[in-house]
């Protein structure tokens, strides 16, 4: 299942790699986030005060201001240097070749972006013949919010993908063969995170498996680009949707035009809902498959 693009994408990751150091490189990242978050915090606490700030983190399990959508949004950026750390000290490799080659990450990121888009806005549309959005934000004061939510989330999503589709399968592809290790495992590690205890079953098994097929596309689209360009711009795409264009009631609502008329309890309801998503993510993988990974 590799090619050209992908095996000089994992060829930097040849020279080390040893299963040792992909763990110590996972404990690594796992730490530079957590000071991260502690970093972030603290320093939340020194602009605001520690009862504001204390206020602030108590809601970020539903971030419903924008705020605490930022604040949720800048924890991330500790788990990247953990990443650039991890293969710099323990790879002894460059920290861009977890991206690829630098021109086509910047066209399959806007190629993915721009086509996602279109899709979603179809999706959308679709969406609206059955349900009414709920107005969340008024539209001048999510305009002024937008800049900071999209680098916001272009952030988040980078460092995701740089942990998942760029370290962690470039590291497995480069010590084994079977594209069920260094496609589905990484994509596993990524769903599992999205569980969430105080949630009803039904809705981790959807959140679960709707990541996890999410992941999986997201890796595939690596293996095919040779490059995570196309993986990050899908992602940003959907994040965008979720957070900033139609959230699901209850979830991260904060900086979003929209809300849906249902919340996680209430999706059950509409159990076609969650067919339908992961259907439109496979079309977007399809769609980006055919343009962009040829």
């Amino acid at each position: 299942m590799t090619n050209a693009r992908f095996d000089r994408y994992v060829a930097p990751a040849r020279a080390r790699p040893q299963l040792w150091r992909l763990v110590g490189g996972v404990v690594l990242i796992g730490a530079a986030y957590l000071l991260g978050v502690m970093a972030v915090f603290a320093g939340a606490g020194f602009a605001l005060g520690p009862e504001r700030a204390q206020r602030l983190a108590a809601s970020l399990a539903a971030p419903d201001t924008p705020a605490a959508v930022l604040l949720l949004l800048a924890t991330f950026p500790g788990a990247a240097l953990g990443a650039f750390l991890a293969v710099r000290l323990l790879h002894r490799r460059a920290p861009a070749t977890l991206f690829g080659p630098a021109a086509a990450v910047r066209r399959d990121f806007a190629g993915a972006v721009a086509i996602t888009l279109a899709l979603a806005v179809a999706y959308l549309a679709a969406w609206g013949l059955a349900f009414d959005p709920v107005p969340n934000r008024p539209f001048a004061s999510w305009l002024g919010w937008l800049p900071l939510l999209l680098v916001g989330l272009l952030i988040q999503t980078g460092t995701e993908e740089l942990i998942f589709r760029g370290y962690l399968q470039q590291q497995l592809a480069a010590r084994f063969r079977a594209p069920l290790i260094w496609m589905v495992l990484p994509s596993l590690g990524f769903a599992v995170l999205h569980f969430d205890p105080s949630q009803p079953a039904f809705v981790n098994a959807y959140a679960i498996a709707a990541t996890a097929l999410f992941g999986i596309l997201a890796a595939d689209l690596t293996r095919r680009t040779g490059n995570i360009g196309a993986a990050w711009g899908l992602h940003f795409v959907n994040n965008l949707l979720a957070v900033g264009i139609l959230a699901l009631d209850g979830s991260i609502t904060g900086l979003a035009l929209h809300v849906t008329p249902y919340d996680l309890a209430g999706i059950a309801e509409h159990p076609l809902l969650l067919l339908a998503d992961m259907l439109a993510t496979l079309v977007a993988w399809a769609v980006l498959c055919r343009l962009l990974g040829r």
